[in-house]
């Protein structure tokens, strides 16, 4: 399996903590990746929406994390970054959505840091686990 990670690095320590999580998964599983960086997380899903017309992945893994601010602009990119990942996903892509919505830097580490919750490597297994079963139904 080839798989595309398409980050989100705007907390580049918590970005690089996902990333780890993410490779080690991959890399347990035997799965080959790429790794590429957009501006935020409301740009991940076009991101792999462009790369998916490619043909090149048979999988994506979206990274990034948004911590609430003091404005509305949180749930704007939580909620809309999360219903164009799962448009997505309702369109036959496999992706694993590892963006961390948290409200402070401390639960983002806890959930990066793959010696805590690892969700990075949560999401690449959930993305490796979606292209088993779209391969088995092709």
């Amino acid at each position: 399996m080839h798989i595309l990670i398409v980050e989100a690095p705007f907390y580049t320590h918590i970005a690089a903590m996902q990333r780890d999580g993410v490779t080690d998964a991959l890399k347990a599983a035997g799965a080959t990746w790429d790794v590429i960086s957009v501006p935020g997380a409301l740009e991940i899903p076009a991101a792999i929406a462009f790369a998916d017309a490619s043909g090149q992945y048979d999988g994506y893994v979206a990274l990034g994390c948004v911590i609430r601010g003091e404005t509305y602009h949180f749930e704007v990119v939580a909620g809309e970054s999360a219903r164009a990942i799962m448009a997505l996903t309702l369109d036959g892509l496999a992706i694993g959505n590892g963006i961390l919505t948290v409200e402070n830097e401390a639960q983002a580490i806890a959930r990066a840091d793959k010696t805590q919750k690892n969700k990075g490597g949560e999401a690449a297994a959930a993305a490796l686990a979606m292209v088993g079963l779209k391969q088995r139904f092709a």
